[in-house]
C-alpha cells in the first residue's frame, strides 16, 4: 500500500520499455506478485544502461527493489525457470555474484560474450555439468527467432507447449531438418515433432506413443481399418 496518495505521472517522465509479448504471453500466467516486481526491476535497471552486454547484478536488484532476500531469490529463480530472465554466476577480483539478463537477442548475446570471456573483469563460474566448458542456453524462442522470424503471442504459446511435450534434442533436430529443406515455418516443424512422437525417432526414443501403437494405428486408420479389431 502506498504511504501517501499518488499525484500522477509528470509530463515528459522517463519511460521503461517492455516488450508487448510480455503483456500477452507472460503477464497473464504470472501468479506471484513478487516475481512480477523482480522482472520489472530488471527491465527498469537495464533501461538505464548503455552499450552492449547489459546485465543487472543480484546486489543491484537487492538494493533497488527493497524486497526481502528470500523473496527476491525465489522470485528470480522462478523468473529464470519461466525463461523470462537468464542468469549466470560470475567471479570478479573481489567476489562471486549472480547476474541477470532479459531473455531477448541482446540478453543472450551478452550472456554468451561473458561466457566466452569477452567482457573484462567478469569470469563465469563453470559447473561440472556444463557442456563444452560453458552453460548452454537451450531456448525454443531463440531457435525460432534465429531460424524463422518474429515471434507472435500465438506462436509463443505453441512453442511453450512443444517445449513441454518433446525432448530438447528433438526440437533442435526438427528445426535443423526444416532449415535444411528450406521449410522455415512452425507448422512444418510441429508436424515433424508430431510424426516422431507417433512413429518414433531414428535415435530409438519414442514420444507420447509407442512404436507398437503407431504400427497399430497405421492399420486402423488405413484402407482396411474397418476390418481391424480395435
Amino acid at each position: 500500500m502506498l504511504e501517501q496518495d499518488f499525484c500522477g505521472f509528470p509530463d515528459r517522465a522517463e519511460v521503461t520499455p517492455v516488450p508487448n509479448l510480455f503483456f500477452s504471453a507472460i503477464l497473464p500466467k504470472l501468479e506471484d506478485i513478487v516475481e512480477l516486481k523482480a522482472i520489472l526491476y530488471v527491465f527498469w535497471l537495464l533501461s538505464r544502461r548503455r552499450g552492449n552486454n547489459r546485465f543487472v547484478s543480484y546486489s543491484e536488484l537487492a538494493a533497488s527493489s527493497g524486497l526481502a532476500e528470500n523473496q527476491l531469490k525465489q522470485a528470480l529463480r522462478h523468473a529464470t525457470e519461466h525463461k523470462v530472465l537468464l542468469s549466470l554466476k560470475v567471479e570478479t577480483d573481489k567476489r562471486s555474484e549472480e547476474i541477470f539478463f532479459i531473455n531477448d537477442s541482446g540478453g543472450r548475446k551478452a550472456l554468451e560474450s561473458i561466457q566466452q570471456g569477452g567482457v573484462g573483469g567478469l569470469h563465469p563460474v563453470l559447473h561440472h555439468d556444463d557442456v563444452g566448458g560453458k552453460a548452454e542456453i537451450a531456448n525454443i524462442f531463440r531457435l525460432y527467432e534465429e531460424n524463422i522470424g518474429l515471434l507472435t503471442p500465438m506462436i509463443a504459446e505453441e512453442l511453450r507447449e512443444a517445449e513441454r511435450l518433446y525432448p530438447w534434442d528433438w526440437i533442435e533436430s526438427a528445426f535443423r531438418e526444416a532449415v535444411t529443406l528450406n521449410k522455415r515455418n512452425w507448422k512444418y516443424i510441429s508436424r515433424i515433432l508430431e510424426r516422431w512422437a507417433t512413429e518414433g525417432k531414428d535415435d530409438g526414443k519414442t514420444g507420447r506413443y509407442s512404436a507398437k501403437r503407431a504400427d497399430r494405428e497405421k492399420y486402423v486408420r488405413g484402407k482396411y481399418g474397418h476390418l481391424v479389431k480395435r
